[in-house]
């Protein structure tokens, strides 16, 4: 079963939440500490006059497109969907990952629905990001219950002003308590590191482009967002210095923190079994988000490497040839929100195996997850099937 190296694909982050939770704040967030990554852009407002467009367009440019007339929902389908993301993951933008706006009216559902059903086989799935106004949270549940839905649907959880609520333990507590193991993240004025949705780019690998990190530092910022982190505490002081990024923008705020990440890198020169490893992917534990990386199955396949791409309970594999003189081991990066690096490294650690010889059923459950590049169905759909029925 062989493959030739699948071109690396676009993620598409789609961030949700309730009007006023502060949605277009952590993106343009995202946009200025993108640690040299380019983002694009899907901003969709509800009314004629597109504000949110507006507050991001400066940081954007070409790469934003704004979709009025309501929803994106509810006014693009999926093959106008498509269109929109033809135009940003085209070769010549530069683009490492999209991110859908959606307005604070929209179905989170149903925006999760059109982008795995895209045909465009330059992007993958990226999560679902539920941003919640701390602050606001009590009264949203009561004019909104199907707040509730949304979250239980989430692949991440973004509690935001935090700042803003007396008792931000209790709504912590309740936000995690209407997720299924989803990582919560508090924050404040939208801040959290760009790592949990993406993998940020060295600047020194954009010759020629002068990213927004640049752009601060020229401007005597001195903050480079490209924080090379292995294993966080959870929270990092952060120095950044406000700016007019939308409502909670206002004023200087300087010493807010700024949410980072856990992360886990496991590495290991025995190969995995397909048997043993499908069980933890399936049913990760509470707070883990993204894994990325590479698996070696030994003898299972010993022709190809299996890229992996997880977010959420979003699983997919690439098999790619192994090079001829390429050391061959697993090299697996795990982040999420108040992880157990030392458990899930022990898991990870049994399902090692040095058995000369393959079961011939092992890899079914891995093959369940490569995409087929002449099948245009979309298995990550039934997920959303599933937490739905619920």
């Amino acid at each position: 079963m062989t493959q030739s190296r699948t071109p690396q694909q676009i993620p598409v982050v789609v961030l949700a939440g309730f009007l006023g939770s502060g949605k277009t704040t952590l993106l343009n967030h995202l946009l200025h500490r993108s640690g040299g990554s380019r983002i694009g852009a899907i901003v969709n407002d509800f009314g004629s006059i597109e504000i949110d467009a507006m507050a991001v367009a400066g940081a954007l440019g070409d790469s934003t497109v704004s979709l009025g007339n309501g929803c994106l929902c509810c006014a693009v389908d999926a093959g106008e969907l498509d269109g929109y993301l033809e135009r940003l993951a085209r070769p010549s933008t530069g683009i490492d990952v999209i991110v859908i706006e959606a307005s604070g009216l929209a179905e989170p559902e149903e925006l999760v629905r059109m982008v795995l059903a895209s045909e465009h086989p330059g992007i993958v799935y990226g999560g679902l990001v539920e941003v919640v106004d701390a602050a606001e949270f009590d009264e949203t549940r009561a004019r909104h219950p199907e707040v509730d839905r949304h979250l239980a649907l989430a692949d991440l959880v973004v509690v935001n002003k935090l700042d803003r609520t007396p008792d931000a333990d209790r709504v912590l507590d309740l936000v995690r308590s209407l997720t299924d193991r989803t990582a919560v993240v508090p924050a404040t004025y939208g801040r959290i590191d760009p790592e949990f949705l993406f993998d940020c780019r060295p600047n020194e690998e954009r010759v020629g482009q002068l990213s927004f990190d640049d752009l601060h530092r020229q401007d005597g910022d001195g903050h480079d967002g490209g924080d090379g982190h292995e294993a966080h505490d959870g929270r990092h002081a952060h120095d950044e210095q406000g700016g007019p990024d939308g409502p909670e923008g206002r004023g200087d705020h300087a010493g807010h923190l700024h949410t980072a990440y856990d992360s886990v890198s496991f590495v290991s020169e025995v190969p995995l079994d397909p048997r043993r490893l499908m069980p933890f992917l399936d049913s990760r534990p509470e707070g883990l988000y993204r894994i990325k990386g590479y698996v070696d199955f030994g003898p299972h396949d010993p022709v190809n490497r299996y890229a992996v791409h997880a977010v959420g309970r979003f699983l997919r594999f690439y098999p790619e040839p192994w090079g001829p003189a390429e050391e061959r081991r697993t090299q697996l990066v795990l982040i999420g929100s108040g992880i157990e690096a030392a458990a899930l490294a022990k898991e990870l650690q049994a399902c090692e195996s040095d058995a000369p010889h393959a079961d011939e059923r092992g890899m079914w459950g891995v093959l369940r997850y490569v995409r087929d590049p002449d099948d245009e169905a979309v298995e990550a759909v039934d997920a959303v099937d599933a937490v739905e029925e619920a």
